[in-house]
Formats: C-alpha cells, sequence, structure tokens
C-alpha cells in the first residue's frame, strides 16, 4: 500500500474538481478523477500534463456500476482510498414555473443520487484507511431561493452530509459538507453567465476542500460555508 495519500474526485474534468486535483496532486496526492464526456477528461488530463499520480475515469456519476468500478480501479491501481469528493453536479437554470422538466431529472439525479452513489461504493475502502468523504454542496443547500430546483438538491446534499456522518461516527471516518457561495465556473452557463458581483475562485473552494483534506486524524470538520467577501445571502 503506497504511503501517498489517495483522493478520488467525481466531476473532475472542469471547474471546482479539476481544481481540486490540480492541487491535491501539486500537495502530493494520488488522484483519481471521473467524468461523462471523455473529451473533456482528456483535456483536463493534458492540462495537468499526464502525470503518473492521475488516473481519469469515464464514469456518469448516477450510475453506480460505473462509479464502483472507478472505485475499485483507484483501489487497484493505488493500494487505497483515502477521500472521496463528490463534486459531480450541475443547475439546469430556470425555476419551477419557468425551467425545463425534461432536464430536471438529470440534475436530481447528478446532484442527490450521485453523492449517495459514490458514498455507497467509497465506504469499505474509508473504513481501512480511516478516510474522509467530502460532499461539495452550496449556500444555497442553507438559503431560501424562490421556485430554486436546483437549491432544493443542495438542501438534500445538506442532509445527505449529516446523515452520512451519524452512520460512519463509530468507522473513523470523518465527512465533510464544503458548502460554496457564488463561483466564477460554468456553472452559470445556463444562466445566461455569472451575476454581477463578487466571486470564488475555482482555485478558492479547492483551497477549502483541500483543508477539510488535510485535518489531523482524529479531526472531523463538518460544514464549512465558505462565500466571496461582499455576497450577501
Amino acid at each position: 500500500m503506497t504511503d501517498f495519500p489517495v483522493t478520488l474526485i467525481t466531476g473532475g474534468s472542469s471547474g471546482i474538481g479539476a481544481a481540486a486535483a490540480r492541487l491535491l496532486l501539486n500537495r502530493g496526492h494520488r488522484v483519481a478523477v471521473t467524468g461523462r464526456d471523455k473529451a473533456r477528461l482528456d483535456q483536463a488530463a493534458e492540462s495537468l500534463g499526464r502525470p503518473a499520480e492521475l488516473l481519469t475515469f469515464v464514469a456518469d456519476a448516477t450510475d453506480h456500476d460505473q462509479v464502483a468500478r472507478a472505485v475499485e480501479a483507484t483501489v487497484s491501481a493505488f493500494g487505497r482510498l483515502d477521500t472521496a469528493v463528490a463534486n459531480a453536479g450541475f443547475s439546469t437554470g430556470g425555476s419551477l414555473a419557468d425551467g425545463d422538466p425534461a432536464a430536471w431529472r438529470r440534475m436530481v439525479l447528478t446532484n442527490v443520487l450521485g453523492p449517495a452513489l459514490l458514498i455507497r461504493a467509497c465506504l469499505p475502502a474509508l473504513r481501512e484507511t480511516r478516510g474522509r468523504i467530502v460532499l461539495v454542496g452550496s449556500v444555497a443547500g442553507f438559503i431560501w431561493s424562490p421556485g430554486n430546483l436546483y437549491g432544493a438538491t443542495k438542501w438534500a446534499v445538506t442532509g445527505l452530509a449529516e446523515n452520512t456522518r451519524r452512520m460512519v461516527t463509530g468507522d473513523g471516518v470523518g465527512v465533510t459538507l464544503i458548502a460554496p457561495g457564488r463561483v466564477e465556473t460554468p456553472f452559470w452557463d445556463p444562466y445566461g453567465g455569472a451575476p454581477e458581483g463578487p466571486m470564488l475562485t475555482a482555485d478558492q473552494v479547492a483551497e477549502s476542500i483541500a483543508w477539510a483534506v488535510g485535518q489531523p486524524v482524529g479531526v472531523d470538520v463538518n460544514t464549512v460555508v465558505v462565500r466571496p467577501t461582499g455576497q450577501p445571502n
């Protein structure tokens, strides 16, 4: 078993996931990332220089078999798994009054079922290493936003984090919810671009993820809400 920490990140081909992969690689982690789009995964790997410490897997976060195979392959290649980061997620834009119902299903499945499937697949390996689960939620999972189904999915992630923490308290596994405010990523594309006002960068959110991952053994930081200075809600 390698002495280097090993982290698996879903939705790691762009945005926060790609930034977290880059930062953790720079800090000595072995990193595996998943994504649905092979071309985007390959592009992300190229941007990182395709190091031997990086694995990429084409896997849909809503497909349990694909997620489980990615976890198994990571453990097989690197000998262990220390952290699983459930980062895959997106918004369809619009509201319950005018949004696209055909797009809601994949959003709900990705944002809510996806983290649950990752937890299910990675728990045996994390119990062995007394590792950590990181769920990337949102400030939208703590505040009410009129008609916002995306926000409702992030409320579900907030609840999932605490439900999971209570389930694994006897296993030595930590659970951290990272809930960022507005972040400058492709998330805003369905809305026609980012709103005016202060924004975090993906790299800044990645720092929060790395901070949680780097906590000493026995320390379980559970909820980190991080906003850009000046975001009112």
